[in-house]
């Protein structure tokens, strides 16, 4: 087999438009007719740029090449330009043409991904997923109570999604997270921390475990007082509780708190993995597929995870393409934890796709189909462009104001 042709799609996230404001899908092509999907998790640039770097990398090294040579294409992506370093614009532009690449070879092979890497060994995936909105988008005005500033609605919500089968639950009250982060916590930050926490076990109790995220908010000291306050209410995880460039101050955070720090989704290949774990910086691994390096750089940091009692949960701001991903490797490697999802997978986010993802009573089964298990729906993608000039996901500009929550 040989790499022919490269498409690059810009998807409109419809409303509530959660897992980002759009996404970037690929499609590639093989000269015997071949088609693969993937999708590329890069928000540090417009998502026409990005496509214009997947153009780029395909023209310089994966037009004409065998796309089972999954190794050397990340040793040529990786070593271009004299970098060989994590790079996460690149590896985001690389995941996506690798995602595509193993669905072109599951394909081939009528197999799906998780069987070429190992074989599945579970046969069902626990999910997550946020405590969103009951309704509206997923920017509310910050100054109208919602389920991300309210304790007792986001504790209503999260009775009925237990009700609904899900047995973990993730919600992030800790205020805004800014370009001038990591910061201390406010006093009524931790107090609405604790609330939350509180509300939410009181209503749901042990039918479900608590995943109380934050974004690299935090000083070292400021994540030790949250922790600290959070932990009579035992979490699964806290995490990233302060930014993600330096693992030794993670590591600090970790050997305080009896809650399990979980990380990872603004990282990308094993090498800013390797630290996390060299540091003791995390436990619970959060690499994302359509960022991380794609499904083989995601199935090594799994197996380096292992060597220290670390377990994955891979995670998802972003769109189907990258669950599909997210579910193979996680199907396929025995220190997986849970899974990522958006809802049940049943909402406007997978419009773009033909092909569904299975959720049953809390879990995700894995897909028997060849490859990933989806494919693009061109009709529907044709309506739904996206004009904006914002970012993926943005963070607050200014430093946080009193009183008040943005997303």
């Amino acid at each position: 087999m040989r790499l022919e042709k490269l498409e690059t799609f810009i998807v409109a996230n419809p409303p509530p438009r959660h897992g980002g404001r759009y996404f970037i899908f690929v499609r590639l092509t093989t000269a015997c007719g071949i088609t693969g999907v993937g999708e590329i998790y890069n928000a540090t640039f417009g998502p026409q740029t990005c496509c214009a770097m997947a153009r780029d990398m395909f023209a310089r090294h994966f037009e004409g090449a065998d796309p089972a040579r999954i190794e050397l294409l990340f040793r040529k992506v990786y070593g271009a330009g004299f970098t060989q370093r994590p790079d996460v614009s690149v590896m985001g532009t690389f995941s996506g043409l690798e995602m595509a690449c193993w669905d072109i070879i599951g394909k081939a092979a009528d197999r799906p991904v998780h069987e070429l890497l190992g074989g599945r060994v579970h046969d069902r995936l626990r999910s997550y997923s946020y405590i969103y909105p009951a309704q509206g988008d997923v920017y509310p005005d910050p100054d109208r109570p919602n389920a991300y500033n309210d304790a007792s609605i986001a504790a209503e919500i999260a009775v009925s999604m237990v009700d609904q089968g899900f047995t973990a639950l993730k919600f992030d009250p800790a205020g805004p997270f800014t370009i001038f982060d990591g910061h201390q916590p406010r006093r009524e930050d931790i107090t609405r921390s604790v609330e939350f926490c509180r509300q939410i076990r009181d209503a749901v109790g042990d039918r479900a475990d608590l995943l109380f995220g934050t974004h690299g908010q935090f000083t070292v000291s400021g994540a030790k007082r949250l922790a600290r306050a959070i932990e009579p209410y035992d979490p699964l995880w806290f995490e990233e509780p302060v930014p993600p460039e330096n693992p030794a101050d993670m590591a600090q955070v970790a050997a305080f708190t009896s809650v399990p720090v979980a990380a990872g989704e603004r990282l990308c290949t094993k090498h800013e993995f390797a630290r996390l774990l060299e540091y003791g910086a995390a436990s619970i691994l959060q690499m994302n597929l359509g960022r991380v390096g794609g499904l083989l750089e995601a199935k090594k940091i799994a197996g380096m995870a292992e060597t220290r009692q670390a377990q994955i949960a891979p995670h998802l701001y972003c769109g189907p393409i990258v669950a599909a991903a997210n579910i193979q490797i996680a199907a396929c490697s025995p220190n997986f934890l849970i899974l990522e999802s958006i809802g049940t997978f049943d909402g406007p986010c997978m419009q773009g796709v033909k092909g569904g993802i299975e959720w049953e009573d809390g879990y995700i089964i894995p897909s028997t189909q060849p490859g990933l298990g989806l494919e693009l729906d061109d009709e529907a993608i044709a309506s739904m462009t996206y004009d904006s000039d914002e970012l993926h996901l943005d963070m607050a500009q200014t430093h946080v104001t009193p009183g008040r929550i943005s997303r």
